[in-house]
């Protein structure tokens, strides 16, 4: 039987009975227990809704004809069975993760009360030693190939800054270039603290596509998917990067259900590897880069101290991205 509202919600038939409830109790007036493990089951129920929102939607489009097509609305019932499936999957990712982190649910020390523990972007490497596995100083660029040396990624710590919440936060540049066309451009905002950790802050993300029959056939943006700020529709920050990693560790950093899950594990202080723009022998940072939204994806990063990301690995396909380029800034 169960007794706690945890136990009720892991139970087979908690996500139905608490559907049910929800119809004629405000889930804001029960007694819910805070943790990881009731948001993310809360969070599948919300996945269990946009399943039936999608399928109707989709019903609702093969119905508004002369003569529906039945093949329409299989299509529709397929599509509700495979999100259904990936909401199960997604479930099963964040569960996973919140045993990893002991059930604590992710509330960062970020906003005004902590704005002391945090440096002046422009102080770092002058008065302050930046990063070494991210160094945030002004100009730093780092140029990365993959897939066949047909995507390019350029990376820049420009000279603007943004305050979130309290937090002046740097702008860092991503361009995305696949073949000599721009896929996608991302300002993403880090802040870094006083005991060197870099916060991941939020990101707006522009995504571009080429069409066929389009002339002139210049990208044109497509989605801001993935963009997100602390504080915005409940967004919290998470550490990047920690200045001194322990191996063992999980570490989330960003929290926007639904939208921004991204989760690093500390692997190994000691990890060796190599790419064309530098390498470390017994001296790199690997981590294990994953996000319970994509629960079949997982990356080993490697970083050489001083340097930053040197490779990234996709772990099923075996598809590197490697540096091939690093320019220091003049700080």
């Amino acid at each position: 039987m169960c007794k706690s509202i945890h136990e009720f919600l892991s139970c087979p038939a908690a996500l139905g009975a608490l559907a049910l409830l929800a119809l004629t109790v405000p889930l804001s007036a029960m007694a819910l227990e805070a943790g990881c493990g009731v948001s993310a089951t809360l969070a599948q129920l919300s996945c269990e809704y946009d399943v039936h929102d999608e399928r109707y939607s989709h019903i609702a489009q093969c119905q508004n004809a002369t003569t529906p097509d039945p093949a329409c609305l299989a299509a529709a019932d397929a599509a509700a069975a495979e999100l259904a499936e990936e909401c199960g999957a997604v479930l099963e990712g964040r569960l996973a993760l919140c045993a990893a982190v002991d059930d604590e649910p992710h509330d960062p020390a970020f906003g005004p009360a902590f704005a002391a523990n945090f440096v002046d972007p422009g102080d770092i490497g002058g008065s302050v030693a930046p990063n070494p596995w991210f160094s945030l100083v002004t100009g730093n660029t780092w140029v990365y190939e993959g897939a066949g040396e047909t995507i390019t990624i350029t990376v820049t710590v420009t000279d603007r800054t943004k305050l979130i919440d309290g937090i002046t936060c740097v702008t860092v540049n991503d361009v995305a270039m696949d073949d000599g066309v721009v896929v996608e451009i991302t300002d993403d905002w880090y802040a870094q603290d006083i005991s060197g950790n870099v916060w991941y802050c939020g990101e707006i993300a522009q995504n571009f596509e080429s069409f066929d029959g389009d002339d002139p056939d210049d990208p044109e943006l497509v989605d801001v998917g993935g963009s997100w700020k602390h504080g915005r529709e409940g967004a919290k920050a998470g550490i990047l990067l920690p200045a001194v990693p322990e191996v063992g560790a999980t570490i989330r950093q960003e929290l926007l259900l639904g939208d921004a899950e991204d989760v690093i594990e500390i692997l190994s202080i000691t990890a060796t590897e190599t790419s064309t723009g530098g390498s470390c022998t017994a001296t790199c940072l690997q981590t294990r880069d994953f996000a319970p939204l994509e629960p079949e994806a997982n990356e080993n990063k490697f970083y050489a101290p001083g340097l930053g990301l040197i490779v990234e690995i996709d772990t099923n396909s075996g598809d590197r991205v490697e540096l091939v380029e690093f320019t220091a800034g003049a700080g």
